[in-house]
């Protein structure tokens, strides 16, 4: 069982962001999060929670350092009965927000992992995608989680960007190593419709070749390429929870919440949420879509595919691609080799 609670507050908005945040809502911070309590109250209840069953939490966003650490208070005694001993507790964080009184507020809390929205090391590429901190913000904020004693830090890097270069991603992937991580994120820049650069898509370049390179830099430093976008000594429990298709709990404006066959969106904007954080869609999802899902999330991430679930056509497929060397294969697992093919392999298996 994971929980995942999003934050929908931000200093800025990040040109080629589509979540769910806002920059002009501050003001509602302290009724925003009493409503997430009272979704955590009525969330713990649908999903039947028992005491030490959360493996894992997540607190995403928008920026969670946007919000004081006071403010995390109640939700934090709500679910600390529910969490399991030595549970994984991320917050994502802004190195501009991410002050050393906010990461030392989180830590008391019982916050254990802390994954910082960097993008790049780059003054100039920072600014272009409206981020709001500058390189050495960035440096001295890990470096302060750090002095702290944070068990795992992770660092989020883009590609793909227009002008990018293997000099550039190379001096930013040097930057994050000198830094006291154990995992990395590394996104290609995706252009989403109601971003700011949907407006001028050209700022994505296409360079296929840029993110083997950037895989195999991070990979030659001895981090495991363990997901599609995902590096490290240190592999998230949360993300895997993902890929694994567990349940989870999705609490706050913007959230998604999945148990067995059914997906949970509450409400997105800020104020109806706040007024109603128990009202929310369903969306049932078939036996079809279920295995759907197992298959892409398994084959772009080290999960695998069971191969119980596949039918005897989709072994024999894949049975055709172990032997193209382009699935590994052991007793009960089909596992993917290359995760930049992982949605070509997954469309032949299902086609």
């Amino acid at each position: 069982m994971l929980a995942y609670i999003h934050i929908p507050y931000c200093d800025s908005k990040c040109h080629y962001c589509s979540f769910n945040s806002y920059v002009d809502k501050f003001d509602t911070r302290s009724a925003y999060m009493q409503a997430l309590y009272t979704q955590l109250s009525f969330e713990l209840q649908r999903f039947d929670v028992h005491k030490g069953e959360i493996e894992t939490l997540f607190i995403g966003g928008g920026t969670p350092s946007t919000v004081a650490p006071d403010l995390y208070i109640p939700i934090f005694t709500l679910l600390l009965p529910y969490l399991k001993e030595g549970a994984e507790i991320t917050t994502e964080a802004n190195p501009n927000s991410a002050t050393r009184a906010w990461l030392q507020g989180m830590k008391d809390l019982g916050v254990n992992r802390v994954s910082f929205g960097v993008q790049s090391f780059d003054a100039d590429k920072l600014k272009a995608l409206n981020r709001a901190h500058t390189p050495k913000e960035a440096q001295r904020a890990i470096l302060t989680a750090a002095n702290l004693g944070f068990e795992h830090l992770s660092l989020d890097l883009i590609y793909n960007y227009r002008g990018d270069t293997r000099t550039l991603l190379q001096e930013d992937i040097r930057h994050a190593f000198a830094l006291p991580v154990d995992h990395i994120s590394a996104y290609e820049l995706t252009i989403e419709d109601g971003t700011r650069f949907s407006a001028t898509p050209e700022v994505r370049q296409e360079n296929e070749a840029l993110a083997f390179f950037v895989a195999d830099e991070i990979k030659k430093r001895g981090f495991t390429h363990y997901e599609i976008s995902n590096f490290g000594h240190y592999q998230s429990i949360h993300n895997k929870g993902y890929w694994a298709l567990n349940d989870y709990i999705g609490a706050g404006a913007g959230a998604v919440g999945f148990l067995k066959d059914t997906r949970f969106y509450p409400q997105t904007d800020i104020e109806r949420y706040i007024s109603d954080p128990l009202k929310t869609r369903e969306e049932k999802l078939t036996t079809e879509n279920l295995l759907t899902e197992r298959i892409f999330l398994g084959l772009r991430s080290d999960t695998g595919i069971r191969k119980s679930l596949l039918n005897t056509s989709m072994k024999g497929k894949a049975e055709i691609l172990v032997k193209e060397g382009k699935l590994a294969q052991d007793a009960t697992h089909y596992r993917n080799t290359d995760f930049f093919i992982a949605d070509a392999l997954a469309l032949y298996l299902l086609e």
